[in-house]
């Protein structure tokens, strides 16, 4: 039976990573810091696991859980470019000191291949879309950059000392159990809590900012095929869908879903925000099997139906509580 690691399995991606391999009948391990992922996402899973509470940082501690693993999954991270333009320091040591210990427990403890969760920030603002694996970087923030390192440590570590390694860059991934109220949240769980709620979101600059889109699923699913796809160890590969939308259109479109009408709300641009994103996913495809499942709608309204169905869950629970 595998035994696969997953950092960051208390997060949303995490989580649904973690479920996934349990179908395939792995043990799972689960490192996370509890500082933006949830155990509340593991709910139903968890007689099934083992959780250790442990930071990146804490080389001996995650050492002792990695060695002798057949995959690692590295998603643990602070995950937010305006975080890490307010206070660098936090995520400098979690996206570079706490990856640089992953790969280096993973190669002291002799485990198996590591997938490590990079940013499609790494591009930054490039003229040319999609972007193609090929482009040289051009990072706008502290979180695009520790991003990126990561990447060159995955590379490195594959060269100089035989770790076999996977880089996925990660584009817009969007699904159940992504917290809205979380300062790390992306737009698609403000706005989908905010069609529940029936408010405005508001979006930061004109709106016509484009973003890839990934429903959680299959990004797990593409995460699975790099575990164990031939010839690919030490490179880098996206991990979207290969479409944009932007931001005024994706709202309309959840007003559409619903069939309300409830304009946006603008505010300034961040800092840090890149204007447009897009996969070239042809590299993917080729050689990792990538086939995304779902549409960009069909991931909308499963989401949706989540976040729904977990809002009734707290009402029901908060009435019970209160006796």
């Amino acid at each position: 039976m595998n035994r696969s690691i997953v950092t960051g399995g208390a997060g949303f991606i995490g989580s649904a990573l973690v479920r996934a391999l349990l179908e395939k009948g792995h043990r799972v391990h689960v490192i996370d810091n509890l500082s933006t992922g949830n155990l509340d996402n593991l709910e139903e899973v968890a007689d099934e696991i083992t959780v250790h509470e442990v930071d990146l940082r804490h080389y001996d501690r995650i050492a002792r859980v990695i060695e002798g693993a057949d995959q690692v999954f590295h998603l643990g991270a602070l995950p937010s470019v305006p975080k890490s333009i307010l206070d660098p320091v936090p995520s400098h040591e979690s996206n570079i000191d706490g990856t640089f210990n992953v790969f280096r427990a993973a190669t002291e403890g002799k485990a198996g291949r590591v997938i490590y969760a990079a940013s499609s920030s790494a591009y930054g603002d490039t003229e040319v879309l999609p972007k193609v694996e090929t482009m040289a970087p051009r990072p706008k923030s502290p979180y695009a950059v520790q991003k990126l390192v990561g990447e060159y440590y995955a590379t490195a570590f594959c060269g100089c000392f035989g770790l076999e390694t996977v880089s996925l860059r990660f584009f817009n991934v969007f699904g159940p159990r992504q917290d809205p109220t979380s300062v790390y949240s992306g737009v698609l769980s403000i706005f989908l809590t905010c069609l529940i709620e029936r408010r405005s979101p508001t979006i930061y600059g004109d709106g016509e900012q484009t973003r890839d889109f990934t429903y959680v699923e299959d990004v797990v699913e593409l995460m699975l095929k790099a575990a164990h796809a031939s010839g690919v160890s030490g490179r880098v590969f996206n991990a979207g869908n290969g479409n944009r939308y932007t931001l005024n259109e994706t709202w309309a479109l959840l007003q559409k879903i619903e069939g309300i009408d409830l304009p946006a709300k603008y505010g300034p641009p961040r800092p840090g925000d890149v204007r447009h994103s897009q996969a070239d996913t042809s590299a993917a495809v080729q050689e990792l099997g990538h086939k995304p499942r779902f549409t960009f709608e069909q991931g909308l309204r499963l989401t949706l139906d989540w976040y729904r169905a977990d809002l009734e869950r707290k009402t029901v629970s908060t009435k019970a509580s209160r006796g």
